[in-house]
C-alpha cells in the first residue's frame, strides 16, 4: 500500500510540476510570507515564532498548495530538535472536471478531485496521504474544499491506515473600507493505530487565521499585506494522548503579520 500511495505521490507531483514546463498550463499563483508569534503551545517549547512561505496555484488539471514553517523557540530548546526546527506539507489535487472537460457539478458539490499530500519535517515524521476530494459551493464563501485522506507514515511509527478529513476554507466580510479575512483549516484524525512502537491517538487541529486587509485600508493595495491573529486548537497534538502527566491539548493563539506577492 505504501509502494501505492508513493507512486500517486510521485505522479501527482509530476503533473503539477508540469505548469513551471508549460505557463500556458498556469491559471493563477499567490505567493506569501507570514510572521507569527505566541505562546502557550504544548508538547514543544511554550513560547514560538514562526515564519511561514506559502504558494497556491492552479493550473489546467488541478491546483497544488505549499507551505514551509521555520519554528524558532524562545527560551527554551526542544529536546529533539534544538532552537529551532521545520516543518512542510506539500497538497496537490488533481480535479475530474478539468481532466475531463466535464461539469461534475451537483448539489453543493462544485468539482471531484484526488488528492495527495506529502508532509514532511525535522525527525521521523514523513507521511503520505491520499483520497478522494470535493469542491463545494456554499453561500457566502469565497471557497471551500473538503479533503479525505488515508495516511500512511514512512519507517514503522504507528498511524497507518487511519483516516483524515481536512476541510479548508475562506471567508470575506466587509468592514468599512477594507475587509476581514477569516480561513484556515481542520485536521480531524478519526482513528487510532497501534503497534510495537506504541499508539497514535486519534486528534484535532482547528487553525483558522482572522485577518484584516491593512495594504487595502491604507490604500497600499488590496489582498496584499493582512494583520490579525491565528488560533491554533489541537486535540492530543502529534496523535499524543493528553494525560495530568503529559498536556497534549493545545488551545492558543498567535498575532500575524502576512504579506503576498
Amino acid at each position: 500500500m505504501k509502494r501505492t500511495v508513493n507512486s500517486l505521490m510521485l505522479a501527482g507531483s509530476l503533473l503539477a510540476g508540469g505548469q513551471a514546463m508549460a505557463g500556458d498550463l498556469l491559471q493563477w499563483q499567490n505567493n506569501s510570507l507570514t510572521y507569527l508569534w505566541g505562546k502557550n503551545f504544548k508538547v514543544n517549547p511554550e513560547i514560538q515564532q514562526t515564519v511561514t512561505f506559502e504558494h497556491a496555484d492552479a493550473w489546467k488539471y488541478g491546483d497544488n498548495f505549499f507551505f514551509l514553517d521555520r519554528i524558532f523557540y524562545n527560551g527554551k530548546e526542544d529536546g529533539n530538535v534544538g532552537p529551532n526546527t521545520y516543518y512542510g506539507e506539500f497538497s496537490p489535487r488533481l480535479s475530474f472536471g478539468k481532466i475531463f472537460d466535464k461539469d461534475l457539478s451537483f448539489g453543493p458539490i462544485k468539482d471531484v478531485l484526488l488528492a495527495f499530500t506529502y508532509e514532511f519535517g525535522e525527525g521521523d515524521n514523513e507521511s503520505y496521504l491520499v483520497g478522494p476530494a470535493f469542491d463545494l459551493n456554499i453561500p457566502g464563501f469565497d471557497y471551500f474544499q473538503l479533503n479525505f485522506y488515508q495516511r500512511q507514515t514512512e519507517g514503522n511509527r504507528p498511524g497507518d491506515g487511519v483516516w483524515q478529513i481536512t476541510p479548508v476554507w475562506s471567508y470575506t466580510i466587509p468592514v468599512g473600507n477594507s475587509d476581514v479575512l477569516i480561513d484556515g483549516f481542520m485536521d480531524w484524525v478519526v482513528d487510532n493505530d497501534k503497534n510495537a512502537r506504541g499508539t497514535y491517538h486519534a486528534n484535532l487541529h482547528f487553525n483558522p487565521q482572522v485577518k484584516y486587509d491593512l495594504g487595502k485600508a491604507m490604500s497600499w493595495g488590496a489582498k496584499q499585506l493582512y494583520v490579525g491573529f491565528e488560533y491554533d486548537y489541537w486535540k492530543n497534538k502529534y496523535g499524543i494522548q493528553d494525560s495530568g502527566a503529559f498536556e497534549t491539548n493545545q488551545d492558543t493563539a498567535s498575532l500575524l503579520v502576512k504579506y503576498h506577492f
